[in-house]
């Protein structure tokens, strides 16, 4: 395993004060005061409170120059005074907060949130940062460590913060033997040759990383559960998955397992893996006991089941309830959660009839079990209803189960958006499923309320992802993704921030604030979501990619059909038909007026129409376009806007990146274009020979 590699937005870069960087070295200069003393509250010694010390002195020190003071008493005029609500109030004589701390405002904190903020008191000036739990001073730590990597800090301070979803997690698809199912920047960080690796150096970096941004939770190994895998449950290897909750407890993290449904057969000591057997009960339970007595803070089991040839309850003629409680309450005692996957479907169909949809699976298995499963089990939907194509429409299941757990889930590796080869900032996309207005409740039932359980009132909710990371030296195999993994966790603790906020955020924390390079990864950031989408799925129909591979075109490459079409293009048109009247019925999983908006051909969004509708090539669009042009136009569009990017890249000055970023991101770049020229042939070639229609600019696409 590669035992090097970048600190991505944790470079805490020395801060010089000419050219790059002259913005946080006047901020640095304003707080100087203050850096060089960091008085400690006393009562707490927790390791997470440690850990928080141990990060504010590492980057104070590698910003300044100046490793800072450490101390419990008040001696300097001007200090950081540093400490939690719950365990102590003072600093020798001063208050750290509790007179300045309304009760509105600590009651907006909850267990993880923090406050920032400027206090002057009996002549002396500090700033605090707290939490009411350790947790939360960690939190507080390092947003004001990015405070003062973005030039922020010497803004006045006075923040409350909290974060918006309770929990907030990545699920890793590492596999035992090193490798990583749909996994883009090298081995796992975690496993080498069926085993935990010994050095978990890479793994505690990763754990900073995800702490930085908020992170509470971790699913290390593939939902998809090998056989050795299974055995991560077992006493045999819990001494070393203990090793790894240990890493991860020490920023916050919790660990969780995915587990095989049927690990009862595969591990031996029952005959059946049925859900209702009180013997296959007992082993569950047995298991359990075992896992909590080398992890007492263990989060609990995730879990794919009936999907993709994973066993599931359904073998034994049980439902998804009936195996997830089963699961539930063998965790019950030690406060354990379920997190029960919904990404299940029939894998081989059958299109001929039209009527056989995918998209309707999720919310026909699981919605009829509503009020069914205990209160421990989260039901973890994908944000669309088919598989993280780069344009679907939000899940309709979100909210439609107003008695049961449900919390989102993302897919921060890019498998269909360019496998991190391409650059494609998915926070923009992210954004639009969170502000997706399901009307559940009414008007205002937007998905990132109902997955902060605002809007039912469910006991465990919150958001997850699949994540991108490997054991690259840059760890997401494109410098430049880097900014999904750091987007997603600062989405989850506020999704109010935009998208560009949080890329603006990331890149001067990355690469500095020299403002021609933070502008032109800037806009490619802002410009790579459309771009992806331009030269590659038109109008929402998706799946156009080479079969299990998942990476460059191919028109008819869809590989749960048995005919291997996805999109029933013809010559007389393209789309799948989801309509109430004479397609799947899909449209009619919506709510109210959103059903509605797309069962109309009139009033479905242009960007959906495909996944909704089978219309003629010659259907007008709302730009004014029929479907064919904007077919051809945006596929030519995406590779002249990489070609942009290209210019701007090479115009930067390479004195302002340091060489192997700059070489990176440009072959990158290239090979990008390359993909996007031949996402254009092999697409426009296809349509035109499909629908017989020219392209109005005479362009050669055949």
């Amino acid at each position: 395993m590669n035992s090097n590699y970048d600190l991505a937005w944790l470079r805490y870069d020395k801060v010089s004060a000419d050219g790059a960087g002259r913005e946080q070295s006047l901020a640095l200069q304003q707080l100087q005061g203050y850096l060089s003393n960091i008085v400690m509250a006393d009562g707490v010694s927790s390791q997470v409170f440690r850990t928080a010390i141990q990060e504010l002195t590492k980057g104070i020190g590698s910003l300044t120059g100046e490793q800072p003071s450490l101390s419990h008493t008040v001696e300097a005029d001007r200090f950081l005074a540093v400490g939690t609500l719950e365990d102590t109030g003072n600093l020798g004589h001063l208050p750290l907060l509790n007179d300045s701390l309304e009760a509105a405002e600590a009651a907006r904190l909850g267990e993880e949130g923090y406050v920032i903020r400027e206090v002057a008191r009996e002549g002396k000036d500090y700033i605090v940062i707290a939490g009411r739990t350790e947790k939360g001073l960690l939190y507080g730590v390092f947003h004001f460590l990015r405070l003062l990597q973005t030039g922020q800090a010497s803004e006045a301070l006075d923040l409350v913060e909290a974060p918006k979803y309770q929990l907030r997690m990545v699920n890793q698809w590492d596999n035992m033997d090193g490798s990583i199912e749909r996994g883009y920047a090298g081995q796992s960080v975690f496993y080498q040759d069926n085993k935990i690796v010994s050095d978990l150096t890479r793994v505690r970096q990763y754990a900073r990383m995800l702490a930085s941004v908020g992170i509470n939770g971790i699913a290390i190994n593939n939902v998809n559960v090998h056989e050795v895998e299974t055995k991560l449950i077992t006493p045999e290897l819990l001494p070393d998955v203990a090793r790894v909750a240990d890493v991860f407890r020490d920023y916050g993290i919790r660990l969780y397992l995915s587990v095989n449904f049927a690990a009862p057969l595969e591990l031996g000591g029952t005959s059946t893996a049925d859900p209702l057997e009180p013997v296959v009960q007992e082993w569950w339970k047995e298991r359990a006991a075992d896992i909590y007595r080398y992890i007492a803070d263990f989060g609990g089991f995730l879990v794919k089941a009936d999907s993709e040839n994973r066993p599931g309850p359904f073998t034994y003629g049980r439902d998804h309830a009936d195996g997830a409680n089963m699961l539930a309450e063998a965790l019950e005692p030690y406060g354990g959660l379920v997190l029960w996957r919904c990404f299940v479907y029939d894998c081989h169909q059958d299109w001929r009839d039209r009527k056989t949809d995918r998209a309707r699976a999720a919310y026909d298995h699981f919605k009829p079990l509503d009020g069914r499963f205990k209160d421990n089990v989260i039901l973890q939907i994908k944000n669309g209803p088919m598989d993280f194509q780069v344009r679907e429409p939000v899940s309709p299941l979100f909210g439609a189960m107003k008695q049961t757990n449900q919390m989102l889930e993302f897919q921060i590796t890019q498998e269909y958006t360019g496998q991190q080869r391409h650059v494609c900032y998915l926070i923009p996309q992210w954004k639009e499923v969170l502000e997706f207005d399901t009307l559940c409740q009414g008007e205002g039932s937007k998905v990132k309320d109902i997955v902060a359980g605002q809007v039912h009132p469910y006991k465990y909710s919150g958001i997850t992802a699949v994540s991108s990371i490997g054991d690259d030296y840059n760890w997401t195999g494109h410098y430049l993704a880097q900014s999904n993994l750091y987007g997603y966790g600062r989405l989850l603790w506020n999704p109010e921030l935009s998208a560009e906020e949080i890329a603006e955020e990331w890149t001067n924390m990355t690469f500095g604030d020299d403002q021609a390079v933070v502008n032109t990864i800037l806009d490619i950031l802002m410009e790579s979501w459309p771009t992806y989408e331009n030269y590659t799925s038109p109008l929402g129909v998706g799946w156009m990619v080479v079969p299990h591979y998942h990476y460059g075109p191919d028109v008819d490459g869809y590989e749960y059909s048995k005919w291997g079409t996805y999109h029933f293009a013809d010559r007389d048109g393209i789309g799948v038909d989801r309509t109430q009247a004479t397609g799947t019925g899909y449209s009619a999983q919506y709510v109210g007026a959103n059903a509605a908006l797309y069962d109309s051909l009139e009033t479905c969004p242009d960007e959906l129409l495909l996944f909704f509708h089978h219309v003629p090539y010659t259907h007008v669009l709302k730009s004014g376009k029929t479907v064919i042009q904007h077919i051809y136009d945006t596929h030519f569009a995406g590779v002249e806007q990489v070609e942009q990017w290209i210019v701007r890249w090479d115009a930067l000055e390479k004195d302002k990146l340091d060489q192997q970023r700059y070489t990176h991101v440009k072959e990158r770049l290239l090979e990008q274009l390359e993909s996007a020229k031949h996402w254009r042939d092999v697409i426009n070639t296809y349509f035109y020979r499909k629908s017989g229609i020219q392209d109005q600019h005479n362009r050669v696409i055949y």
